[in-house]
């Protein structure tokens, strides 16, 4: 017999550094869904990647407390804010694109960058080939404020 769906939920948490504090452990807690069974499930499976990515992650829980996770690539802002080597600014000490992105420009990365990029974010984006992911990682560098040299 199949198990009871209870509910989903989506989180964002930096590879590899799970643990049961705030965010994590209180959405987690209050959906009855074991802790620290999570956050080590979740840190075995994203330590081959780079450590305190955010990785979207998908919960997909069930009426008997076990859980399902779909944990996904870094977003494409993630990658576009290493490859142009922004620094940490802001109110919260993070990378930033431009304020007015289409007016100014903050960064330039290459197009071989950008296909680096595509090429690791494929399998979450919805384009049949490199060409088409390449123009999505465009369009969402240009809404940063990022410019495509090359």
């Amino acid at each position: 017999m199949a198990k009871k769906l209870a509910g989903t939920m989506k989180l964002q948490i930096p590879a590899g550094q799970a643990n049961p504090s705030p965010p994590v452990g209180p959405a987690l807690g209050q959906r009855g869904i074991n802790i620290m069974e999570f956050c080590k499930a979740f840190n075995a499976k994203t330590q081959e990647m780079e450590q305190g990515a955010p990785c979207p992650t998908v919960i997909t829980y069930y009426q008997d407390k076990s859980f399902t996770m779909d944990i996904k690539t870094p977003p494409a802002s993630y990658y576009l804010k290493k490859a142009a080597g922004l620094k940490n600014q802001g109110k919260r000490n993070r990378p930033r694109g431009a304020e007015n992105p289409g007016r100014e420009t903050v960064a330039t990365v290459t197009v071989a960058q950008v296909r680096e990029i595509a090429e690791a974010k494929m399998k979450d984006l919805s384009a049949n080939d490199v060409e088409a992911a390449m123009k999505i990682i465009v369009g969402s560098a240009n809404s940063m404020g990022i410019e495509v040299k090359g």
